[in-house]
């Protein structure tokens, strides 16, 4: 199983989208403090529909929480800084994948601390950034990729489909 690491994220639509994109995929969702809205929030929980069951959702104080608790973790760190594609990374069962906040990504000094783990999702100069959810759908779908899709149905069904 995969883990989605969100570090102070700001925008419930954001964590919303995340979370079910976390739930479609059997993916973790950890969730660093301080957020940017309550996490009762119902813009929250409508972005996620109905898929909030099937997310395993941890909440930190703060970084340093992250760390202590998932120590010896194999992170990736996504960021705009980064030195190197996303497909160039190896991903492994068990692999954090951890995201800044919408406004001003990752710190830098934890981008220096890790620069080997570091990832980016390609794009023209000219853009500052892609929107968060869309960021965190690319990188893990190309994780699940590289772990062939484990425990995912790969084929959909027509219903109701006159032939």
């Amino acid at each position: 199983m995969l883990n989605i690491v969100l570090h102070e994220p700001e925008i419930h639509f954001n964590t919303g989208n995340i979370a079910r994109t976390c739930g479609a995929t059997h993916t973790r969702l950890h969730l660093i403090k301080p957020f940017g809205f309550e996490i009762t929030d119902k813009h929250l929980k409508r972005a996620g529909l109905d898929y909030w069951y099937l997310v395993d959702i941890t909440q930190y104080e703060n970084l340093e929480d992250f760390m202590s608790r998932n120590e010896g973790a194999r992170i990736h760190y996504a960021s705009t800084k980064a030195p190197r594609k996303h497909t160039e990374a190896i991903f492994r069962d068990g692999d954090y994948i951890m995201f800044g906040k919408e406004s001003r990504g990752l710190p830098e000094s934890l981008l220096k601390a890790h620069y080997e783990s570091c990832i980016r999702i390609p794009m023209v100069e000219a853009a500052r950034s892609l929107n968060l959810s869309n960021s965190v759908a690319v990188i893990l779908y190309e994780a699940l990729r590289q772990l062939d899709f484990p425990g995912l149905s790969a084929e959909g069904h027509l219903t109701g489909r006159e032939e």
